[in-house]
This record gives structure tokens, C-alpha cells and sequence, in this order.
């Protein structure tokens, strides 16, 4: 395991904000950052990190935590593998049990870790194979060179070359200790026919005889491979991609996302290719904010992976008619995403590989800047040539670029874009205005109709969670959240006779032990027992303590307690605003709750004996004076609480 010290000096040095702007574009708010969230599609910014807390907390999706939870929630990393990363990010020696490197270790790892650990292991071996075999260098390199990419390029992206022996690969993972489960579910090898018959003699690779090119995770992990095969004397697709994993989703992932995001953030635009060559090409040659789809249709995962970054897309196309028309839809989607989108064609017969290949950086950053049209151009332009002054078609393609419009937020972009389409298309702008209102009206009316079914599937559970609610969990989460957040304060409290001062903590802790209480909910009663357990040996254990915990439920926990949303702004002062701080007001909220805490306790035990009169003659008198006694608390605590009963 790693030890606590390193711990300690990971959580010390990591700058939560720091971390999470190389995901998500933060800009500062109050005394905080506040971002998109990166875990539900959203057009309003409700994600939010706090420097002087060091912690997040997304309110769309009611997630936040500390840098550490965030890559797990983000990356699917585990808490070690969450540490890992913030250690190499801070070069943090890591101080650990060297059996944590043994074979026992890669077996006992969970599904998922085995996954990306052999994946890890592939792309060494590929890059290995290019790099310092013959057949490697003969086939693979000179490949790589002839399409002149230099050897810091294929460095760059980790390039490799997987051998034409069938199961060179399969057999030296084997040897190395990885499972034949962990092989053929990464798809880096298959053991089994189309018909699923055991092949014999072993598994061979899925890649055979390909360039290798490593596809990552946002963060630089290992996800998958795309192969290319060289040959063209044999049956086979020229592209070969890793199947779908439990961490390799296609629909989920960008292609250079990792090598390009820090450039597409500076530049506030993001270039969208076709191929993997295209964006190794255009990294190459100086143009760095480039990812590509791989070969499928650009999904809504995808364009969110780009929202994370910039609200502007320029897609790139080689000029190819059904990758154009297929284009329309990826427009549409990027557009519902309340982003920006831009196309450019190149000249025919051309892709954004070869006309870099012919073009200087310059060059190619000026072509692109004069030659990308907004989709109203781009739309009309490929559109305006299948009409042939047909009426009929002329009036589809108006409903389709009105569509497209239509699914602008933005008022103001509407009514550019309207206007633009008016002049290209010669129609008046009123009749284009009148369209617009309708597809609106009738999007608007799809969108109500949807909300309500899903309100009415949820009506029957909700009102059947309402009936559930216990009062009493409340009052223990209430407590729970004084002890966190205001756990060391100072405050002043009385006993009926004498006032004295102690601490939120001390006070809880008294309270609850005077009368042998515990917390109902067991969540509630572990997070207790923590605290209880610092304040007897003298340590602090609240807000800070429980962010850092290594419990993902206690620190979102503790992270919701904490966060503050709205914070009062500095400039109230000037105008001689004042709020009272919430501090103030602490020992009366700790008094009031810890007194309906214990009130809602009495009711239920005297419900409990009221229950026993029946059944019980014999005691019935005791039971009754019992009942009396704590009805008589009860009314007391009624007074302290100024109740009228």
C-alpha cells in the first residue's frame, strides 16, 4: 500500500483547481471557479471549486469532493491509481510495499485495473517492436518515416508495430503472468473461433503484422489500440480497432484528445479530423488543437469531451460527398450542445495528412482561417447543388437549415443566422422567422410531452420516498453538518444554572454520551464514531479531515456540507451592505437541534410504552408514570425551545 506520509505530502502539495483545469475550463467566481460540469450535459455553469477549501462540488449531478475523488468519479481510477497520477503529476516519490509490483498483485487487481495494466504492458511491446526489432524498423518505422513523421512525432503519440507471428504477442503476455481472461477481454488476443470453438494451440493477436496506434483516456491511460495494416495482397480491413471493454468505449473517446487538450483550451478552438494520420500530421506541423472521431460517427459523449474545453468546432473534411452528408447530423448535435461549429473543405482529392505534407504551418493556418464556413454557408453550399431550382426541394432544404437554427439557444446568433439564410437562399426573412417559431412551437411541445411522462413515471416513487421520511435522520445529518463545518468553533452554551463556553464537537459528544444516545442511521453513527474517536486523542476530525477521507461517500459528503454555492460579494461592503456572519448564530443552531433531536427521541419511546398499556395489566401503572415522566421532558424541552403546546 502507499504510505501515509506519501499521502500526506500528495494532499499537501496538490492544488485542487489546479488539477481539475486540465479537464474542465474553469474562470473565476467570487472567491471560487466555476466551470461546466463534465459529468451531465448542461448549458449553464454549476460546477464548482473552491481554492481556499480544496474542494469541488458539481450541483448538477450532486458529486464533489477532493482533487483525488474527482479523477475517480472522471477517469474510473481507483484510490490508489487516483494518487498515482496526482505523484507524477507533483513529482511525489511514491513510498510503498514492493510486493505491490509482483504478479500476486496484477492477479488480485480489480477487472478494470487488470485492463488498463495490460494495456500498459501492449503499448510497451508495441513501441519495444518498433522501435528495436528488424521487422519492426523494415515494416513499421520506415512506414511511419515515409509518411514523415519524424521520430519525436512518433514518440509523441507512442506508435508501435505488432509482429506478423500470430501469437507473439499472446504468448509473451502469458509468459509475463496476465490471464488468458484479461487478454481476450482487452481484445488484444482471441482464443476462440466465429463460431466460439477453442482455437488450437493457444490464442493468437488481434493485431497482427499492423502499425500500432495507442488510443488514450483523457487523462493518458491506455484504453485501446487502432491497427493499420500495411499490406495490401490480402483480405482484411485496412483499419482494426480494439472491441468494446469495460474501459475502452469508442462512442467515448477522442482520438489526440490527450496530446491536444492544453493547446485546444489556449487557442479557445478545436480542429475535428477523420483519421489518426490526420491529427499526427497536423501535430507535426505545428497545429496542435486537433482530435479526431476514429473512423465512427461523432457521437454527443464526444462533443461534450470538447465542450469540456472550448465552445468552438471547425470540422475538417477531405471533400468526400456521404462523409459531408453524414457531417449534417454531427452539425446538428454539435449545435444542441449550445456550441459553435465551423466546416472546411479541402481541395479534391486532398485530406488535412496530405495538404500538410505540401503546405507550411503558415500556410495551412491561413487556409484553414479563410476557407471555414459556418454551417449556414457549408449547409446551403452542398445543399443548393441537389435542388436544381426544384421547388419542392427548395422548400426541404429551407426546413432543414431552419432546423439546424432552431437549436441555437443564443436569440441574437438566431436571428444573424436568419438573416444570412435570407440572403443566400433569397427568401424573406419573415417567412423565415414564421418557420423558425413553428419548429420552436413543435420542439417545445415533443420537449413538454417528454417531461411530463418522465415526471409521471417518478410521481409514484416520490410520493412513496415521502412516506418514508424519517425526521430523525434529518436532525442526525444536521448535526453531523455543525460538526463539520464548525466543529472547533468556540461557542457558548448553559445548562440551566451556569454559562460556560466549549466547542461544536465537545458539545455534541457531551450531549449524546450524557444520554447514552446514538446515531439511528449507520452512515451517520460511522462518521460519529470518527470524530469521537480525534476528539479523544485530541485530534481536530472535521470538515478537512473527512474531504481527505478514503470513503467516496464520506468525502461527497463532507464536500456537500462544506460548499458554499452563493458566498457574499466584497463589493456590499462598499456600499455598507453588512450580513451577519453564520458563525454568529452556531450556538443557538447546535442548542435547537441537539433539543428536537432528543424531543423526536421521547416521542418515540413514549409511543413505544403507549403501545405496551395494552398488552401489559400487570405494569401498567409503572409504564404510566413512565409515559408521564417523559411526557413532563418533553413540555420542557417545548419551553426551551419557545414551542406553545
Amino acid at each position: 500500500m502507499i504510505s501515509r506520509n506519501t499521502i500526506d505530502k500528495i494532499f499537501s502539495s496538490i492544488r485542487v483547481e489546479d488539477v481539475i483545469s486540465d479537464f474542465v475550463v474553469l474562470k473565476k467566481s467570487g472567491s471560487n471557479f466555476k466551470g461546466l460540469s463534465p459529468f451531465v450535459d448542461e448549458k449553464s455553469p454549476s460546477f464548482m471549486v473552491s481554492p481556499a477549501k480544496q474542494i469541488w462540488k458539481d450541483f448538477s449531478s450532486g458529486k464533489g469532493g477532493n482533487a483525488v475523488s474527482f479523477l475517480m468519479e472522471l477517469e474510473n481510477y481507483t484510490y490508489p491509481e487516483a494518487l498515482r497520477f496526482l505523484a507524477k503529476k507533483y513529482n511525489i516519490e511514491i513510498e510503498e510495499d514492493q510486493q505491490e509490483l509482483s504478479k500476486e498483485y496484477i492477479e488480485e487487481k480489480q477487472k478494470s485495473e487488470s485492463l488498463y495494466q495490460v494495456s500498459e504492458f501492449a503499448n510497451t511491446y508495441f513501441k519495444n517492436q518498433l522501435n528495436d526489432t528488424d521487422e519492426g524498423k523494415n515494416i513499421g518505422l520506415s512506414y511511419f518515416k515515409e509518411r514523415g513523421f519524424s521520430q519525436k512525432t512518433i514518440d509523441k503519440f507512442q506508435l508501435g508495430y505488432s509482429p506478423k507471428q500470430k501469437n507473439a504477442f499472446t504468448e509473451f503476455a502469458l509468459s509475463n503472468a496476465y490471464k488468458k481472461e484479461i487478454l481476450e477481454q482487452s481484445g488484444l488476443s482471441i482464443f476462440k473461433n466465429s463460431e466460439g470453438i477453442e482455437i488450437e494451440n493457444g490464442g493468437v493477436d488481434r493485431f497482427r503484422e499492423r502499425v500500432m496506434f495507442p488510443i488514450f483516456s483523457y487523462s493518458g491511460r491506455i484504453l485501446g489500440f487502432g491497427g493499420r495494416i500495411l499490406r495490401s495482397d490480402i483480405k482484411t480491413a485496412k483499419y482494426l480497432n480494439s472491441p468494446e471493454s469495460e474501459i475502452y468505449h469508442k462512442s467515448k473517446v477522442l482520438y489526440g484528445l490527450f496530446q491536444s487538450k492544453k493547446e485546444i483550451i489556449k487557442l479557445d478552438e478545436c480542429l475535428l479530423v477523420e483519421g489518426y494520420t490526420d491529427v499526427i500530421s497536423l501535430h507535426q506541423n505545428g497545429i496542435e488543437n486537433v482530435v479526431s472521431s476514429s473512423g465512427t460517427s461523432l457521437t454527443e459523449d464526444q462533443i461534450r469531451l470538447i465542450k469540456r474545453l472550448t465552445k468552438n468546432i471547425t470540422i475538417l473534411f477531405d471533400g468526400d460527398s456521404a462523409g459531408i452528408k453524414a457531417s449534417f447530423r454531427g452539425i446538428d448535435m454539435i449545435l444542441s450542445q449550445d456550441m459553435n461549429v465551423k466546416v472546411l473543405l479541402f481541395p479534391e482529392g486532398q485530406d488535412p495528412d496530405s495538404f500538410v505534407q505540401n503546405h507550411t504551418e503558415e500556410e495551412t493556418k491561413k487556409f484553414i482561417k479563410e476557407n471555414a464556413k459556418d454551417f449556414i454557408q457549408f449547409k446551403t453550399s452542398v445543399l443548393l447543388e441537389e435542388i436544381q431550382n426544384d421547388p419542392v426541394k427548395k422548400a426541404n432544404l429551407i426546413k432543414e437549415i431552419v432546423n439546424s437554427i432552431a437549436l441555437i439557444s443564443n436569440m441574437i446568433q438566431r436571428e444573424i443566422y436568419i438573416k444570412e439564410c435570407s440572403r443566400l437562399l433569397d427568401i424573406s426573412e419573415k417567412v423565415l422567422f414564421t418557420e423558425l417559431a413553428q419548429q420552436t412551437k413543435n420542439r417545445q411541445v415533443k420537449e413538454d410531452k417528454e417531461q411530463r411522462n418522465n415526471e409521471e413515471k417518478t410521481l409514484k416513487v416520490e410520493k412513496d420516498e415521502e412516506l418514508e421520511v424519517n425526521p430523525l435522520l434529518f436532525l442526525e445529518e444536521e448535526i453531523l453538518q455543525l460538526m463539520l463545518k464548525y466543529g472547533n468553533s468556540i461557542i457558548e452554551m448553559n445548562n440551566g444554572s451556569e454559562e460556560y463556553e466549549t466547542t461544536v464537537i465537545e458539545e455534541v459528544i457531551h450531549q449524546l454520551e450524557a444520554d447514552d444516545l446514538h446515531f439511528q442511521h449507520e452512515f451517520y453513527q460511522n462518521i460519529y464514531k470518527e470524530i469521537k474517536q480525534g476528539f479523544e486523542k485530541e485530534e481536530l476530525r472535521s470538515g478537512e479531515f473527512f474531504v481527505n477521507y478514503m470513503d467516496e461517500e464520506v468525502t461527497q459528503f463532507a464536500t456537500s456540507v462544506l460548499f458554499d454555492k452563493y458566498t457574499v460579494s466584497e463589493n456590499w461592503k462598499t456600499k455598507e451592505i453588512y450580513v451577519k456572519p453564520r458563525e454568529n448564530e452556531i450556538s443557538k443552531k447546535v442548542k435547537d437541534c441537539l433539543l428536537r433531536y432528543k424531543w423526536i427521541l421521547l416521542k418515540d419511546i413514549v409511543d413505544s410504552y403507549s403501545s405496551q398499556l395494552v398488552d401489559n395489566e400487570a405494569n401498567r401503572t409503572e409504564i404510566y408514570d413512565k409515559i408521564m415522566r417523559l411526557i413532563e421532558l418533553r413540555h420542557k424541552i417545548n419551553k426551551e425551545l419557545n414551542r406553545v403546546v
